[in-house]
């Protein structure tokens, strides 16, 4: 018997600059969303529209339909770079990952689809274990992700646990051991770089031997300069070092307020990745419910968002 039984009505939910981060970025850390650009003029959009309602009810929760009107929603649509509509874009965790322009048939939009959403579950699954709180345990939580890592390597959720547990614990040269085996695929798994994100950091601070008196050596060269973005980016890092987050990211959003692309986008890459770090394991709720999200990484969330949007 499924799991999820098919909804009988579509959700329509247009979204707007006021709830954009919760509709799409907050949303979409839990459940894929596809956000629909379109406008009443446009005469494919009126074909697509249905389809994507349709399929929307078929998929039965495996995704998020939400529709944005270009015309009303001007700087949605250009930091999106959207240049012709109907356009889609998938979003997963936060972040883009693939997108459609025209009217597609509903094959092709199920094929799109499909390429990146979960499979659907025919069976409830297995009761899982409970789980061990690294702040309470660490030991146990470690050998516990070392035990799960070790009969299935290809659980990038376990090793991103376990690697962050080693470098929260201090345990650098451990923690680039247990990435070592998925290394390769960092660029593509969003949490495992920003894993090596953190790595990186770390070694950064360590090549160039700062110490306790950095803060003041960056600071002064940030006082003098404001736009010494080299500045300010090597503060960052030298506070992800020390695993202050709120203030490593206060740092990166100066960066982006005053230049978004700076460095190939450098900036924004990391406050995602300390935002993935800072996240707390998702506690859990009934079926149907979407977990609360940490108070504290909600807030840089919208921020991050708010910037990049401005």
């Amino acid at each position: 018997m499924r799991i999820f039984e098919p909804q009988l009505q579509p959700i329509m939910i247009n979204v707007t600059i006021a709830n954009f981060e919760q509709e799409v970025v907050a949303a979409s850390m839990t459940t894929p969303v596809l956000i629909d650009f379109w406008a009443p003029w446009c005469g494919p959009c009126k074909s697509l529209g249905p389809i994507l309602e349709k399929v929307e009810v078929e998929y039965a929760g495996r995704f998020k339909l939400v529709k944005i009107d270009s015309d009303q929603e001007q700087q949605i649509g250009a930091a999106f770079g959207i240049r012709s509509i109907p356009t889609c874009i998938l979003m997963m965790n936060g972040q883009p990952v693939d997108g459609f322009t025209g009217a597609l048939t509903e094959g092709k939009v199920k094929e799109f689809l499909d390429k990146h959403l979960p499979p659907a579950q025919d069976e409830k699954p297995a009761p899982e274990e409970p789980v061990i709180d690294p702040a309470a345990d660490p030991q146990a939580a470690l050998e516990k992700l070392q035990q799960t890592l070790a009969a299935d390597p290809a659980n990038d959720n376990a090793r991103f646990d376990c690697v962050k547990l080693l470098l929260t614990l201090g345990r650098l040269d451990d923690a680039k051991a247990a990435l070592a085996p998925a290394l390769a695929r960092a660029p593509a798994v969003r949490r495992l770089d920003s894993l090596k994100r953190w790595m990186d950091a770390i070694d950064f601070v360590a090549a160039n031997a700062y110490g306790a008196g950095a803060e003041t050596t960056f600071d002064s060269k940030i006082a003098a300069n404001k736009r010494d973005f080299d500045a300010r980016f090597g503060k960052a890092r030298w506070l992800m070092s020390q695993q202050r987050w709120t203030d490593a990211l206060d740092e990166l959003l100066e960066i982006l307020m005053r230049d978004k692309a700076w460095s190939e986008d450098l900036a924004r890459k990391t406050c995602i990745a300390i935002l993935d770090i800072m996240e707390p394991p998702k506690p859990k709720v009934a079926d149907g419910q979407i977990p609360p999200e940490d108070a504290t990484v909600a807030t840089y969330r919208r921020r991050l968002s708010s910037v990049i949007l401005s």
